[in-house]
């Protein structure tokens, strides 16, 4: 095979001077637009917050030379002599026109002249003659006080309006009522066109004035939630993908604002407003936007460079061509060689699966050994018992000897069976059961062994049936084996105790508990071939089969060690729903 130009010989190769220039110019693009976004950030928020402090301090004052300004109106007006002597001739002719005149001058929103009874009998809105407002708070304060009162009342189709009024007296009695309505709303008006949003509150807190006609009669708070804002995922994402992200002083309709309020020296009320950062990021992203460009700029410059390389690149591929024809052959041996490398390997395998079945072959018979171990103990019991009874001529009772016997037989058929299903998992069909009945059988299996060993025997077991659904044959192995192991753990114990509970409840618990020394290694209770009998006492496979049964059943077999000492093992199936609940629930 012929030998190929290293790339590094060609000087049209991309060199790395290029690359590293090339990264440089990226980290310097990247840092340049972070420092410039921050100066630039901060820079148009701080003129923004400026400008923003001084439009709120101009509506402040506003507000304040216009209340003060009316506020004299109605001192002046109860002087009058023409309107004392209208309201005490009760002649109201000339008293309307003399209003508006004095409209004209003052620049009022409007003038209402009230007799002793409340009804207006002069107005600068000739369509509100004749109403009668004896019940009106500025009325009714007005009447009971010596001086000016200022009053705000809330309009029946939204909104507030605001009166001064004051009672007009002759000689000690008083003749009436006459009241100024401030304008207001035209300083509402004139905020509407601007971007930001404004709220005038009184001193309980409440909303009177406000850009915003929906947020009238309720607090800053409940105003600010009523329309409902971003999430806080949906913020991050934006803090995340904006270069002008700022931690904002609250939040208007889920966007971020600048919050700034001032007091107005009028019967403590607050003027506030919430200016966007809309402006500032309009500024900033245009900067940047330049910045960007330019530095896109340089990029495209570097990638045409780059491009008249790769076409210097492309010309050297066409002379390679030739070598690449040689490489094609080699690999066609190599392919070929690989071929031959992959049959050995299927032998290879064969021979291991065969080596895996011996091996399986083998726990397969160590777990044989272990299951039939507990009936042959039984049966050579009930058959030494059954002979004694033949010498004893008692027949009968050697026949029901021989009779468990044969159930042992065709457990230890059950047993083969139940092994083999094991090595072949999902082939078992379930049926409903009594984990009552399966306890009943394996006590009666474990009977000799229990009468042998005097261990005493605590069942707790409910009255009702605890059905669960599953292989009786299966679980009753499983009890088999979690009971011995609870008669070999009580081996050195003077009174050898063993406690069984049963419980209904989202499953079916069956607690196996002794008065043993405990376990050592929970990590490893489940593994194969972990014990801790002497030598041929056990192989360590019968809580590995368990586990796996229970396992298969859709339940949980576990184990842990008692507060006052010994062992437990708690089995958990699923348990079946009764008939009628099953009814309920169709």
């Amino acid at each position: 095979m012929s030998q190929s130009t290293p790339p590094s010989a060609y000087p049209i190769s991309v060199s790395w001077r290029l690359r590293l220039a090339l990264a440089i110019l990226l980290v310097i693009a990247v840092a340049t637009i972070a420092i410039t976004n921050k100066l630039l950030t901060d820079r148009f928020t701080d003129s923004t917050r400026n400008r923003a402090e001084l439009r709120i301090a101009l509506y402040s004052g506003n507000l304040l030379a216009e209340l003060r300004q009316n506020a004299i109106v109605p001192q002046l007006l109860a002087r009058d002599p023409t309107l004392i002597q209208a309201l005490i001739q009760a002649d109201y002719s000339l008293s309307t026109q003399r209003l508006i005149s004095f409209v004209e001058e003052i620049g009022a929103a409007s003038l209402m002249l009230y007799d002793i009874d409340g009804r207006m009998v002069a107005a600068t809105d000739r369509n509100r003659l004749g109403a009668t407002h004896r019940t009106d708070a500025y009325f009714v304060d007005a009447l009971r006080s010596n001086s000016t009162v200022f009053s705000v009342i809330p309009r029946e189709t939204g909104g507030y309006q605001f009166f001064y009024s004051r009672r007009i007296q002759q000689g000690g009695a008083t003749l009436g009522v006459i009241a100024a309505e401030v304008d207001l709303q035209r300083f509402e008006r004139a905020w509407a066109g601007i971007s930001d949003a404004v709220i005038v509150t009184d001193s309980t807190g409440n909303i009177i004035m406000a850009t915003e006609p929906r947020w009238r009669g309720l607090t800053e708070t409940e105003a600010l939630s009523n329309q409902t804002p971003q999430s806080a995922i949906e913020r991050a994402i934006k803090a995340t993908a904006d270069w002008t992200a700022l931690p904002p002083d609250a939040y208007l309709q889920g966007e971020a604002v600048m919050r700034l309020s001032s007091r107005i020296p009028f019967r403590g009320w607050r003027i506030t407003s919430y200016t966007t950062y809309a402006s500032v990021r309009e500024k900033v992203n245009g900067v940047l936007a330049l910045e960007v460009m330019g530095f896109a700029i340089l990029l495209a410059l570097t990638f045409y460079a780059l491009s008249r390389q790769t076409a210097g690149r492309a010309a050297l591929f066409q002379r390679e061509s030739t070598e690449l024809r040689a490489l094609n052959a080699a690999l066609q041996r190599e392919i070929a060689e690989r071929k031959r490398m992959q049959e050995t390997l299927a032998v290879a395998e064969q021979t291991l699966e065969q080596s895996s079945k011996l091996a399986a072959l083998g726990e397969m018979s160590a777990a044989v050994s272990h299951e039939l171990n507990q009936p042959l103990a039984a049966m050579k019991t009930y058959l030494a018992g059954a002979r004694l009874l033949i010498r004893r001529n008692r027949t009968d009772e050697a026949l029901s000897s021989f009779g468990r016997i044969d159930d042992l037989i065709e457990r230890m058929g059950a047993i083969t069976r139940q092994l083999k299903s094991y090595a072949r998992k999902g082939q078992e069909s379930f049926s409903p059961f009594d984990m009552r009945d399966a306890l009943a059988s394996s006590l009666s299996m474990m009977e000799p062994q229990l009468r042998q060993r005097q261990v005493h025997i605590n069942r707790i077991l409910p009255d009702a049936p605890v059905r669960v659904m599953g292989d009786r044959m299966r679980v009753e192995q499983v009890l088999v084996n979690l009971l011995r192991n609870a008669l070999d753990a009580t081996k050195s114990e003077r009174n050898p105790q063993v406690e069984i509970m049963l419980s209904a409840g989202e499953t079916a618990t069956l607690t196996v508990r002794d008065n043993g020394p405990g376990i050592e290694d929970l990590d490893a209770l489940f593994e194969p071939f972990y014990t801790t009998k002497q030598p041929g006492d056990g192989v360590g496979l019968g809580l590995a089969i368990s586990s796996g049964i229970v396992t298969e059943l859709g339940g949980r077999l576990t184990a842990r060690n008692g507060q006052n000492g010994g062992a437990v093992f708690e089995m958990q199936l699923p348990i079946m729903a009764s008939t009628d609940n099953t009814q309920a629930a169709e």
